[in-house]
């Protein structure tokens, strides 16, 4: 990615490496489309769509993107895992030429917009 610091989550996908481009677009329409009341902006030089507090963000690495929220569960986890997706503690990795799970990140969002209400 250039050295120009995004100012918009579109911003941010447009200067990006072609490869991850698809990637980012689908994470930013899922996002903005199961929790619409979100508010998408740059934060730590990522995406983070706020509702309440943190709800969700993204992240370029270099083969991948990297997607993070706190509601992440093990169970949830363990289903990535199995379906070919490398996954931490509150994210998971897809990588530029793997389907972006979105089932399973509808459910996260809205998992975590419920926390965030509390």
């Amino acid at each position: 990615m250039e050295d120009s610091k995004p100012k918009t989550v579109d911003e941010y996908i447009h200067i990006s490496p072609v490869a991850a481009q698809e990637v980012m677009i689908q994470l930013k329409n899922i996002i903005e489309t199961t929790k619409p009341t979100a508010e998408g902006g740059i934060s730590w030089n990522v995406p983070i769509y706020k509702y309440n507090g943190i709800l969700a963000g993204f992240s370029l690495a270099k083969k991948h993107v990297s997607f993070g929220i706190d509601a992440l569960t093990e169970d949830v986890r363990k289903v990535l895992e199995n379906k070919g997706y490398k996954t931490g503690k509150k994210t998971i990795q897809i990588k530029f030429d793997q389907k972006v799970p979105e089932a399973e990140l509808k459910q996260l969002i809205k998992d975590q917009a419920k926390r965030n209400e509390i």
